[in-house]
């Protein structure tokens, strides 16, 4: 595009200039966590990714992880962290914002999660998080934080479609009595029900629906109708040892069905992987992290982002001083307080 308007620019210039204005807007993301810390929902996984000079470096030892997907790790173990992700975490707050956060580096997103959830403020509900089963998505907090955690109904979906060619018809009973529950999932929102005449509604309809299919994977073990290390037989172990966090939108007023707007979130970066490949150095990340939380914030709350981003850098000064009065939902009206505002993009 550059090209074609006869002004091409190097890449390294063009990334010292973003560099340059990523300084001067740091406390937008700053203010960001900060809100994020104190929503109510927060979903977060992990994708690849990868930064040359720490690929190039030591692997960092990590104390007691493990791979299993469960919340406890094991005493005394250790091994060598080899891997570099980007960890995507979405808030939603009591005010309907949604805030995209993304972090770039060693850490899973467990430890992200963690580091947000440093700034939440004392005396708050205790915070619904979902996402998938995978020990390194929870939080390992060094004060006790109560998280109510819920697992992924779409992943434990997938687990019978992929299953699906091998057996065809126990799969699509599991995944027509899933659709139900999306089905009456979808009427809620229609109607626009509050989370407590929500938790009601899924109470009356799709719990008798998920009792159903709870007793049915009982059964298949019971009465021998699947081998447990068979595909079917993994997928319906998989559901059951995790029933309690699958359920939780019956119990928790708001609680969701899945994590699929993180999933969607993370596809930004997939995208960006696939085009650039890498980062060069965990500063370059690191700015890479700052733009893509704020343009994707913007993009969840119906805010231009190349807008968002104009204003940032023009009120440089004023956003240092009050980060809260510059956030994607709030520094419109900011601007004609200060009776600088122009027509929206």
């Amino acid at each position: 595009m550059e090209a074609s308007l006869g002004i091409p620019l190097p890449a390294s210039t063009q990334c010292e200039i973003v560099a340059e204005v990523a300084e001067g807007i740091r406390p937008a993301l700053e203010e960001l966590i900060h809100q994020a810390a104190q929503g109510e929902i927060f979903y977060n996984d992990d994708t690849s990714m990868k930064i040359l000079a720490l690929a190039r470096a030591s692997p960092q030892r990590v104390e007691g992880e493990v791979e299993a997907p469960e919340p406890r790790r094991s005493e005394g173990s250790s091994r060598e962290r080899t891997g570099l992700f980007t960890s995507g975490i979405v808030s939603t707050t009591r005010q309907g914002r949604r805030v995209a956060l993304f972090f770039t580096g060693r850490n899973h997103a467990g430890e992200n999660l963690a580091r947000v959830f440093a700034e939440r403020a004392k005396g708050l509900a205790p915070p619904i998080q979902m996402s998938d089963a995978l020990s390194r998505n929870v939080p390992k907090l060094e004060e006790k934080l109560e998280i109510l955690w819920g697992n992924c109904n779409t992943h434990a979906r997938r687990y019978f479609v992929q299953v699906t060619p091998n057996f065809p018809q126990e799969c699509q009973f599991v995944l027509e009595t899933w659709r139900k529950v999306y089905r009456y999932e979808g009427k809620a929102k229609a109607q626009g029900l509050t989370p407590e005449a929500r938790l009601r509604y899924h109470q009356e309809h799709s719990q008798p629906v998920m009792d159903s299919l709870q007793a049915w994977f009982k059964a298949q073990f019971a009465e021998k109708r699947a081998e447990p290390n068979s595909g079917l037989g993994k997928a319906i172990t998989y559901c059951l040892k995790r029933w309690h966090r699958l359920t939780l939108f019956l119990r928790e007023p708001g609680a969701p069905l899945d994590s699929n707007i993180v999933e969607r979130a993370l596809k930004k970066c997939i995208l960006h992987r696939k085009n650039s490949l890498f980062y060069k150095t965990e500063n370059g990340a690191e700015v890479g992290d700052l733009f893509m939380s704020l343009i994707h914030t913007c993009e969840l709350n119906g805010v231009n982002p190349l807008d968002y981003l104009i204003e940032l850098q023009k009120h440089a000064e004023e956003l240092a001083k009050n980060p809260a009065a510059w956030m994607p939902w709030s520094y419109r009206e900011t601007l004609q307080q200060t009776g600088t505002t122009r027509p929206p993009a």
